[in-house]
């Protein structure tokens, strides 16, 4: 039978989509430029049709491998990789081949954890590392895999990442990676002469137990009923968004009932132009509230203030800035609502109608919804003003408000669950962003989180191990885990304080000490007191890589600071004795020792004198004729100096087990 040359360009193309839809299908992580592990067992998985035959054929040792897809049209194989080098090539075929070009084998490590570790070379438009970008295409060896930020309530098989494969080492390409991890990643290239492989997935404010699986939460009690939740949830997130709308509101109805601020007809009463508001507290803002007097405190605030409209603006609209508010917010203007946003790094820009201007007396009042870590109305002063519509000279609105921090989330009925996309639910960061991954072979991984923890520090104790072991379990093997301790921040306080940072990092060292295969760097002289993301990051990723070249590679050199061991005591002092002060304690500026506090059998801490001798610090205050604890840099941001002859910073710590301001916090 003869096909006319129509009919025969169709057979074409449909024998075309054919051969397409049968070649397997690869997950991302499985590309052009990937890199796979050394010398291991590494496992290539993907899927096809139910029941079919696959070979895997490596170009390094021309070894092929043959599996069947099983009835969900799953398959699996591991191939025996071998010493780092490339270029290589993988076929992967069932009948229609796939080609991945350009594989190198060498190390693999994961980066991970909140935005200390997402901050990009780029530094959100903080031009830190200009230079290292230009120069990045240097480095052919090293390969970015950067995980899309989503979430998924259950664990999945599939995973989207950045350009939909791993990436080249360019400047185009790392301008917006890891600097945390791509300057670790460059330390282990140029130190291990290996081919490295990294894989972003990290996500900023997000805490550790987002990270977690929720097999491993469903240990914790208070972790339990919000685990059994997401198992219940509908699978379209427009139904999750609708449920917890639903609930939000109607918490919000009951909170705000309890505080006052509603009454039981369901009218504003915090808003109203006449409420007297003479004895709230008053603030100073711009500025975060943890800085004014809230240290610790998460939950909802309102804020107020009266100005006087001059009459040329009565009836007419008005331009009114409020800098940032940390984290949501609802604005009223006499009463009225003129505005919300979410979003805590989102400048307030909102039109005043010219209906509610009147000449006189008119009240300002912003609802804040602090969700957790810093709160409150802050920026720069010159970003909070009223003023008519496009005009000119407009009024300053810095300077005294009165505020209410009227429902402490701690002591609330706890607030609904966003499960449709907050990334910070515990266990869908683990679903969506790690899951995937495993069992993809790796090195290790570096972790650099614990600001969304600080005010449940010592459940952070239980936590991160747990998030460790979690892993660690999910991928089979014991793989290094190397954690960056939280730098300093905040203004600095000229007395001895408790601290929710201090405790956190003690968490940290603790994790580090007890936890087999993990370390910590740390990096207590690198931060800012007045941006939690430092621009440092350069030095942040050495640190790190220091553990890795040391304590995963075996080379001889040092890794860590002067670390906390034990101490002794004599009349009116306390002697302390370190591990890693090989070669002589020392300080920084090879001044006088800072940042040692002492206190006796009352517990009040007073700033020490401290002094190095035979290589121990001896300690001691006029103030305390008994010393029983001793504290080094222990605060938020502490002034501390104390190093090694490798110029690595001792960890903070303290002798004393007292009990800290977390304690209790889950």
């Amino acid at each position: 039978m003869r096909i006319s040359k129509i009919n025969y360009l169709i057979l074409m193309m449909l024998q075309a989509t054919l051969g397409l839809q049968a070649k397997v299908s690869l997950q991302p992580i499985f590309s052009n430029n990937m890199v796979l592990q050394q010398q291991t067992q590494a496992p290539i998985w993907g899927d096809d049709k139910p029941q079919k035959k696959v070979t895997v054929l490596t170009s390094w040792d021309d070894k092929k491998y043959t599996t069947v897809t099983d009835v969900n049209g799953h398959w699996t194989v591991s191939v025996a990789t071998p010493k780092a080098g490339g270029p290589y090539r993988i076929t992967i075929s069932d009948g229609s081949p796939v080609v991945l070009n350009d594989v190198l084998i060498g190390e693999v490590w994961i980066c991970s954890g909140q935005s200390n570790m997402e901050m990009p070379m780029q530094g959100w438009d903080i031009k830190m590392n200009q230079e290292e970008i230009a120069q990045s295409g240097k480095y052919k060896n090293i390969r970015l895999l950067q995980v899309n930020e989503v979430t998924s309530p259950t664990e999945e098989q599939t995973i989207t990442v950045r350009n939909n494969s791993w990436m080249t080492c360019t400047p185009e390409n790392v301008k917006d990676f890891s600097a945390t991890g791509y300057f670790f990643g460059k330390n282990i290239n140029e130190s291990q002469n290996v081919p490295v492989g990294l894989i972003m997935t990290c996500w900023g404010g997000t805490p550790v137990e987002a990270w977690t699986s929720g097999r491993k939460l469903n240990e914790f009690p208070e972790y339990r009923q919000t685990i059994n939740s997401l198992m219940t949830q509908p699978k379209s997130k427009a139904e999750r968004e609708a449920t917890f709308q639903k609930d939000y509101n109607a918490w919000m109805t009951r909170a705000r009932l309890k505080e006052g601020s509603l009454d039981s007809k369901g009218n504003n009463v915090f808003t109203a132009p006449n409420f007297d508001d003479s004895s709230w507290r008053t603030m100073n803002l711009p500025t975060q509230i943890e800085k004014a007097g809230l240290s610790g405190f998460d939950g909802l605030l309102w804020f107020r203030r009266a100005i006087v409209v001059p009459a040329g603006w009565a009836g007419k609209d008005l331009d009114l800035n409020l800098a940032c508010i940390d984290d949501n917010d609802v604005t009223y203007f006499n009463g009225v609502e003129i505005g919300n946003t979410q979003g805590f790094n989102v400048a307030r820009h909102y039109t005043v109608p010219g209906k509610l201007v009147k000449a006189g007396r008119n009240v300002i009042t912003v609802f804040n919804i602090d969700t957790g870590g810093e709160g409150g109305i802050w920026g720069d002063a010159k970003d909070m003003n009223i003023g008519v519509k496009g005009g000119t000279n407009p009024m300053s609105l810095a300077g005294k408000w009165f505020v209410n921090p009227s429902t402490d989330l701690a002591k609330a009925e706890p607030m609904p669950k966003n499960f449709s996309g907050n990334p910070s639910v515990p266990s869908v960061l683990f679903n969506q962003m790690i899951k995937p991954l495993i069992p993809y072979a790796m090195r290790g991984a570096i972790w650099y989180q614990g600001e969304a923890n600080e005010n449940r520090a010592y459940q952070y104790r239980e936590l991160l191990p747990a998030m460790i072991n979690d892993w660690r379990e999910r991928w089979g093997y014991n793989f290094p885990f190397y954690i960056m301790q939280l730098a300093n921040f905040r203004d600095r306080n000229n007395e001895p304080v408790e601290s929710l940072w201090a405790e956190l990092r003690e968490a940290q060292s603790l994790t580090a000490e007890h936890t087999a295969n993990t370390a910590m760097a740390v990096n207590i002289d690198l931060g800012d007191a007045h941006n939690i993301h430092p621009t440092t990051k350069s030095e942040v990723g050495k640190r790190l890589s220091l553990l890795a070249r040391a304590l995963t590679y075996g080379e001889k050199i040092e890794y860590a600071g002067p670390i906390y061991r034990t101490y002794t005591t004599e009349p009116g002092k306390m002697i302390l004795s370190f591990s890693h002060s090989r070669g002589g304690l020392k300080t920084t500026d090879g001044g006088a020792l800072k940042g040692f506090s002492i206190a006796g059998p009352d517990h009040k801490f007073y700033w020490a004198d401290a002094v190095i001798k035979d290589n121990k610090i001896v300690v001691s205050s006029p103030n305390v004729k008994e010393p029983v604890a001793v504290r080094y840099a222990w605060q938020d941001n502490p002034e501390c100096n104390l190093t090694n002859s490798s110029n690595i910073p001792a960890s903070p710590f303290r002798t004393d087990d007292w009990q800290g301001i977390t304690y209790g916090n889950r």
